[in-house]
């Protein structure tokens, strides 16, 4: 059999050379050997004989060359002329759901402008659905749920909106059902929610923090760029009202960490003064951004020129996150963590997220959808909690969503970690979520090898910070 290199993307880290091998999602540590053995490879294809011969005419013993070029063509880092061909699995006729976000209601008191849900490239058509759920529709999903996840030993419930809060009464007796019918069953599950924080008040808190609800704050930062977007129907601003309220979640919020979510605007990219100040000046444990999902017609939509700037500022925070790193210590960039948490898991994605897999949405109405994003959408409705999942739609969504039924991602060795992006933004886009993501294509390559560069120099300088992750993954 020739060798010849196969796909990978080559990085330096903490003064090393690395490989990030493709499709398989590794990090393999390349040393002198290995890095001789893969330009003698590229520059010509040859025998697995020839190439020893080569590498030990560089002054290396048969059996070190030996093993050598095992451990490359066993890492995939070399490989058969044409290279490793990886089929194109089918998804899977049943998979455990873990996950079930339950949308209590469709309605919000704020007006956020590039809200998904109710702004202008809303794919939701909510006329004639329930607005808020109704307590046998929301037995029906948890039923659905431990149904769904049969041979999980824990299961997550998310509360979503609109507004979360607006049905708080709801929520707490899905908390008391689904415990009971969790303890019946010998299943661990938890919570988490989103918020705008509007509605907090001392006795939610409270609740919050003695059932160990995880909770996620909506803010996008310090009160000129908070209050572009996120503000009331009548054009008033939410800052003011969110502080108070968020900074008492902070105080009696005890049981687990408060995270914040911002949505970066085309006014709203000041990523570093956002970081800051939500971060050290609110108290959030971890902030996380993403660029509005949204039509490139809209005002507050980012352009090329602006995700070029956006990077820039995350690769500034990101090297500040890595300084916190080598210390042992935490900073709270979450976007890092979260891509640092899948490379170190050598994960190499079929889909680009859980969502018609692990993940599932459920509406007021009870009709079930792949994710949060698409609830109360005819044209992605998978059934009803009443009823159970159509199966067929459920097989189409997936076989268009897995990476290799998309051709612009074939070439792409950033693959594994992106699998070609959101399928929403995907939709919103392209119209087919089963679309790439191609303009994000760079921002996506460009993001994953700075990911790659923190991880080789935490790999090279702290190790044991990278337990972190395990611990991440597991919680």
């Amino acid at each position: 059999m020739q060798l010849q290199v196969s796909e990978f993307h080559q990085f330096e880290a903490g003064g090393n050379p690395f490989l990030y091998l493709v499709p398989s999602g590794g990090i393999f540590a390349v040393d002198e050997l290995s890095r001789k053995a893969l330009a003698i490879a590229k520059e010509n294809p040859r025998e697995a004989k020839e190439l020893l011969d080569a590498l030990v005419a560089t002054g290396a013993t048969v059996e070190d060359a030996r093993d050598c070029i095992e451990e490359l063509v066993g890492a995939r880092a070399l490989g058969p002329e044409g290279g490793w061909k990886e089929p194109i699995d089918e998804a899977p006729a049943k998979f455990p759901l873990q996950t079930l976000v339950i949308n209590l209601t469709n309605q919000c008191n704020l007006s956020c402008q590039y809200c998904y849900e109710f702004g202008e490239d809303k794919v939701a058509t909510p006329e004639g659905k329930a607005k808020f759920m109704e307590l046998e529709t929301a037995q029906q999903s948890v039923d659905f749920l431990f149904k769904e996840s049969a041979g999980r030993n824990s299961v997550h419930i998310t509360f979503f909106g609109g507004e979360t809060l607006m049905n708080f009464p709801l929520l707490k007796q899905i908390v008391d059902y689904s415990q009971a019918e969790a303890k019946a069953k010998g299943v661990t599950i938890d919570y988490s929610l989103t918020t705008n924080a509007t509605l907090l008040r001392p006795d939610i808190i409270e609740y919050l923090s003695a059932n160990a609800i995880g909770v996620t704050v909506s803010m996008d930062g310090p009160k000129e760029m908070n209050d572009q977007l996120r503000v009331f129907a009548n054009g008033k601003g939410s800052y003011d009202i969110i502080v108070p309220k968020v900074k008492e979640l902070l105080k009696q919020h005890t049981t687990r960490p408060i995270a914040a979510r911002v949505t970066l605007t085309n006014g709203v990219r000041d990523v570093a003064k956002i970081f800051q100040h939500l971060r050290y000046e609110i108290g959030f444990h971890e902030v996380g951004f993403a660029p509005v999902t949204t039509s490139p017609t809209r005002l507050y939509a980012i352009d090329e020129k602006g995700l070029d700037d956006v990077l820039g500022q995350f690769e500034k925070l990101a090297y500040e996150y890595l300084e916190f790193a080598l210390r042992g210590e935490h900073h709270g960039f979450s976007n890092v963590s979260d891509t640092l948490s899948e490379l170190h898991q050598g994960i190499s994605k079929s889909h680009p997220c859980g969502a018609g897999l692990g993940l599932l949405g459920v509406g007021p109405s009870g009709d079930i959808s792949p994710c949060h994003r698409f609830v109360d959408s005819d044209e992605h409705k998978l059934g009803h909690v009443s009823e159970g999942m159509d199966s067929d739609k459920q097989q189409d969504f997936l076989k268009r969503g897995h990476v290799n039924a998309k051709y612009d991602c074939e070439s792409c060795w950033a693959r594994p970690v992106c699998a070609g992006g959101c399928y929403h933004e995907a939709f919103v886009r392209y119209g087919d979520t089963g679309h790439a993501n191609l303009h994000y294509c760079d921002w996506i390559r460009g993001w994953t090898d700075l990911c790659l560069k923190i991880y080789g120099e935490i790999a090279t300088h702290n190790p044991s910070f990278l337990n972190h992750f395990d611990q991440r993954k597991a919680s």
